[in-house]
């Protein structure tokens, strides 16, 4: 009796996850996306590779969220958000003050006010400040998302920078909040820091003891043709890299 408890209790969890991934309309946002005359074709050009709207889907985002595009360079995925949430939703676009300067920082800075030029995104605020020092009410966020660069947290001159982020994540997420982490995966037998990888056992890890709860992990963008032995930079990896996405829930 009390094996099959366990079985049906598996069976009704992975229902409920299924359930909440058919939230969105993807074919729908796809196509909107796709379509949009003001988004730039370097974006849409990304698009097979990261198939975000699937991504967002899996996740559980939908229409009327607060959410937050963390790290989020020139903004690929704050204007997917943008379009998911729609105009009832908001989005924050974050960005340390530090990586909007210098030279690549200017053109990173460039390349955000032409995104968000004549307001086109209208739900999106963008936040100058650190991912870990968030002007952010407590309990505030439907969602957080952090695409390609948690690896980062690893390789900071700060040892407790991981640490850190997710302990603000379950500061500013709201219980039952989602922190969508998508990265390339690395493999132990190889220097994953090096290679801009982190092994996902260690994200996991990491989250769980930060008291957040791993709830599935997708695999839509898994590649078995990377070995994970090369660098993220090497000809021919981009967008082609095998990476995890975890869905991360704050329960209490």
């Amino acid at each position: 009796m009390k094996k099959t408890l366990v079985v049906l209790m598996s069976a009704l969890a992975l229902m409920s996850i299924q359930l909440q991934a058919q939230s969105l309309d993807v074919q729908g946002l796809i196509q909107q996306i796709t379509n949009d005359p003001g988004r730039a074709d370097a974006d849409k050009a990304r698009d097979p590779g990261r198939r975000p709207v699937t991504q967002l889907n899996f996740l559980g985002l939908e229409e009327g969220m607060t959410v937050i595009d963390l790290v989020a360079a020139a903004g690929y995925y704050t204007e997917v958000l943008s379009n998911v949430v729609g105009p009832t939703g908001k989005v924050y676009m974050q960005n340390s003050a530090a990586s909007l300067t210098g030279n690549r920082g200017e053109r990173t800075a460039a390349a955000i006010d032409q995104r968000l030029a004549n307001n086109r995104l209208s739900n999106v605020e963008q936040i100058s400040s650190d991912p870990d020092d968030l002007p952010l009410a407590d309990n505030s966020l439907d969602a957080a998302i952090i695409a390609l660069e948690f690896h980062e947290l690893y390789l900071s001159d700060n040892p407790n920078a991981a640490t850190d982020f997710l302990a603000e994540m379950r500061r500013v997420l709201k219980v039952g909040g989602v922190l969508g982490v998508i990265e390339h995966a690395g493999h132990p037998a190889y220097d994953y820091g090096a290679l801009h990888r982190a092994l996902e056992s260690q994200v996991v890890a990491d989250a769980q003891n930060a008291g957040l709860f791993v709830e599935a992990s997708g695999k839509n963008l898994r590649n078995i043709e990377d070995n994970r032995s090369g660098s993220i930079f090497a000809e021919g990896m981009r967008g082609a890299t095998d990476r995890f996405v975890l869905r991360i829930i704050k329960k209490r």
